[in-house]
C-alpha cells in the first residue's frame, strides 16, 4: 500500500564533523537547517559530512529521515533530555506522518529532483545519549523501534525543505521496518522470519549477510522453527 498523500518535507539539515559536547570524540550528529536547495548525489546531501564513514553515510546511508513523532515521544518519556527537536539526532529529513509501521524496506519515493529508496533502519549509539544529556535514551529507541530509517540514492537531484516524498514503488511482500525491529529485537526469532528479512528487497547488504549468520547460528543451536 502506497502512502498517500505524499508527506511534506518539515525541515533538510545537514552537518559538520566536530567535537561533540564534553566529550573528546568527534561526530556530525548536530545538524542545522538548510535553506534552499541542495544537491542529493549516491554519496549524500551536499554540505552534510561523518565522522566515521564505515557506519555513517554514501551507499546505503546516503539519507536519514527520522520521524518528529519521536522526538515528541522521548520527550515525553525523556522530559531532562536535551536537543529533541527536528536535526537534533542527526537526520536529514524530518516529516509527519510517516512511521516504521507505514514505511517498508525497498519503498521507493521521489524527492524534489532525486529518486531514493529505503535501505535499512538506522542503528541507535552512543552518541545519542551524549546528545541528549541523557542515559538510555539510545537503549529505549533501540527497544522500541524509534530510530529512523536510511536511504539509497537510485537518481540524484536536488532536494529542499517544502518537498514531499512521494511513494511510487512497493516490493512484493515487502517487510516494513516496524516488523524488522519486532524481528531482530526478539531473544530468538524464527528462523523463517529472519530469512524472509535477510531476502527483503531493497535490504543493504551487510544486514542481509548479519541476518543470515544469525539465522544459520539459531539453526545450529537447536531453535525450534
Amino acid at each position: 500500500m502506497a502512502l498517500n498523500p505524499p508527506v511534506l518535507i518539515e525541515g533538510l539539515y545537514a552537518g559538520q564533523v566536530a567535537l561533540l559536547a564534553g566529550d573528546s570524540r568527534s561526530s556530525a550528529i548536530v545538524k542545522s537547517a538548510v535553506a534552499g536547495r541542495r544537491l542529493l548525489s549516491a554519496d549524500g546531501l551536499a554540505g552534510d559530512t561523518q565522522a566515521d564513514r564505515r557506519v555513517h553515510g554514501g551507499g546505503g546511508k546516503a539519507l536519514h529521515q527520522f520521524p518528529a513523532e519521536h522526538h515528541e515521544r522521548l520527550a515525553a518519556a525523556f522530559p531532562a533530555a536535551q536537543n529533541l527537536a527536528p536535526g537534533g539526532l542527526g537526520e536529514n529529513l524530518s516529516t509527519h506522518g510517516m512511521t516504521e509501521e507505514q514505511v517498508c524496506i525497498g519503498d521507493v519515493f521521489r524527492l524534489g529532483g532525486a529518486r531514493i529508496q529505503v535501505s535499512q533502519p538506522r542503528t541507535p549509539c552512543w552518541k545519542i545519549d551524549r546528545r541528549t544529556a541523557c542515559e538510555g535514551v539510545a537503549a529505549h529507541i533501540a527497544e522500541h523501534g524509534l530510530a529512523g530509517w536510511y536511504y539509497r540514492v537510485l537518481a540524484p537531484g536536488e532536494i529542499a525543505a517544502g518537498d514531499r516524498l512521494e511513494h511510487i514503488e512497493r516490493p512484493a511482500d515487502a517487510v516494513s521496518l516496524a516488523e524488522f525491529w519486532r524481528v531482530t529485537g526478539a531473544p530468538r526469532p524464527s528462523i523463517d522470519a529472519l530469512l524472509r528479512l535477510a531476502h527483503a528487497s531493497g535490504l543493504d547488504p551487510q544486514w542481509t549477510g548479519r541476518l543470515t549468520q544469525r539465522a544459520e547460528w539459531l539453526r545450529n543451536n537447536g531453535n525450534a522453527t
